[in-house]
């Protein structure tokens, strides 16, 4: 005869899967070797890591930072998206707005977080971006100017925001940006869409290029500025950019944009 079994089953468990932080993150960039840790070299996630990881009981080397875009050396950000995997038992005890603060307190004002959350699971800054906008700034005067040194590319060349804007008009849409990006990894695409290739006025000559696209590819926006900028000059005319895009020769290309001028301004998450 079978034994009646009376053991009921057990109350539900919490998961022991790692929640995901999720933090938009400013920073200026001048005095970093880009975002991205390196050996030996000043970064911002270095940074970032070094303080997370006394918040959260543990070492550098442990955390899994991720980010929406790995900026260039000397390149800032403004909306920066960066996920991190904390452990279950260690989210039981994290607090984001305690995150926020305490690293503000340790790095700020060169590194700033902007916002922490918890995010859905799943979430990782890089695959969940739909989309990255990148703004560049000019200072088209005949002299510079010492307030905006560290965020603004200074152009003493008169340029012409009409040819500026015709000059932009071809980036837009699905194209092969081969002729503006450094190579990249063997079997690496240099196909991007751009959303968004617009120049606005700002006033007292100061002039910004703001640019959105699903992704991009190693120097491609201080290139397609480097480029537009020498259209601007009368170096080249805006027809060229279309020719100098369909040749997908890098060589092709007008002059990169000093890094300076250049923000991560934000990222949409799908």
């Amino acid at each position: 005869m079978t034994e009646l079994s009376l053991e009921f089953p057990s109350e539900p468990r919490e998961t022991d899967e790692p929640r995901i932080l999720r933090l938009v993150v400013a920073y200026d960039g001048t005095d970093f070797r880009g975002f991205a840790a390196q050996p030996d070299q000043r970064t911002v996630a270095g940074e970032l890591s070094v303080v997370l990881a006394k918040i959260l009981r543990t070492t550098p080397d442990a955390l899994d930072l991720t980010c929406a875009g790995r900026t260039d050396a000397g390149v800032h950000a403004w909306g920066q998206v960066v996920s991190l995997p904390v452990d279950a038992g260690g989210a039981s005890r994290v607090e984001p707005e305690k995150v926020l603060r305490s690293v503000n307190s340790q790095l700020g004002p060169e590194v700033v977080v902007r916002e922490a959350a918890w995010a859905v699971p799943g979430f990782d800054a890089r695959r969940s971006a739909a989309w990255r906008a990148y703004r560049y700034t000019i200072v088209n005067r005949p002299v510079p100017d010492p307030f905006l040194v560290r965020t603004a590319w200074w152009v003493p060349e008169p340029l012409d925001l009409r040819v500026l804007r015709m000059a932009a008009d071809p980036v837009l849409g699905e194209h092969d940006f081969a002729a503006f990006c450094r190579k990249g990894p063997a079997g690496s695409t240099t196909v991007r869409r751009v959303f968004d290739s617009s120049w606005h006025d700002l006033g007292d000559g100061v002039l910004r290029y703001d640019i959105r696209a699903s992704a991009f590819c190693w120097q491609m926006v201080r290139s397609i500025v480097g480029t537009l900028v020498d259209a601007g000059a009368g170096k080249l005319r805006p027809s060229d950019v279309l020719r100098i895009l369909r040749s997908r020769d890098r060589n092709a290309a007008g002059r990169v944009a000093p890094p300076a001028g250049l923000v991560l301004w934000d990222v949409g998450d799908v």
